[in-house]
C-alpha cells in the first residue's frame, strides 16, 4: 500500500495527486504526461477546469503504532512519518514523540512496526 495525504483527482480515467483552486485544479504527475509541462525534476503539472475532473477528494493514511493511533505524513526507504492523532499529551511524551507545534507530535516510525494500516477519504 503505498502511501498517500493530500488532495487527489480523476481526470480521463487516471488518479492525480490534485491542488484544488476555485473553479480550477492543478494535476500533478511524476512523468511526462500529454498536455502537462515540467516544473521540476520528476513534476508535471496540468491545470483543468473543476467541472473536467470525474472526482476530487482528500485522502488521509492512518494506522496504528505502539497501541495508539496516528496519521501517516509520508515514508521514506522503509520509515513512515506519523502523527499521533489521539490527542493525549502524557500519551506523547510517553511514546518519546517529538514535538512539532503546539499539541502536535510526529515521530518516524519502521512500517513494520505499523498496524492496521488503511486510507479514509474525505
Amino acid at each position: 500500500m503505498s502511501i498517500r495525504h493530500g488532495y487527489y483527482a480523476g481526470w480521463r480515467s487516471a488518479e492525480y495527486e490534485a491542488s484544488p483552486d476555485g473553479d480550477q485544479v492543478r494535476l500533478y504527475a511524476a512523468r511526462p504526461a500529454e498536455g502537462f509541462r515540467q516544473v521540476s525534476p520528476d513534476r508535471y503539472v496540468q491545470v483543468v477546469p473543476r467541472a473536467d475532473v470525474d472526482h476530487l477528494q482528500y485522502v488521509t493514511t492512518h494506522c496504528t503504532w505502539r497501541g495508539e493511533p496516528f496519521v501517516v505524513l509520508g515514508e521514506h526507504e522503509g520509515w513512515l512519518r506519523v502523527e499521533y492523532s489521539g490527542g493525549k499529551v502524557p500519551v506523547a511524551e510517553r511514546l518519546g514523540l517529538e514535538p512539532f507545534d503546539r499539541g502536535v507530535y510526529q515521530a518516524w516510525a519502521s512500517r513494520h512496526e505499523v498496524e492496521d494500516l488503511r486510507e479514509e477519504t474525505v
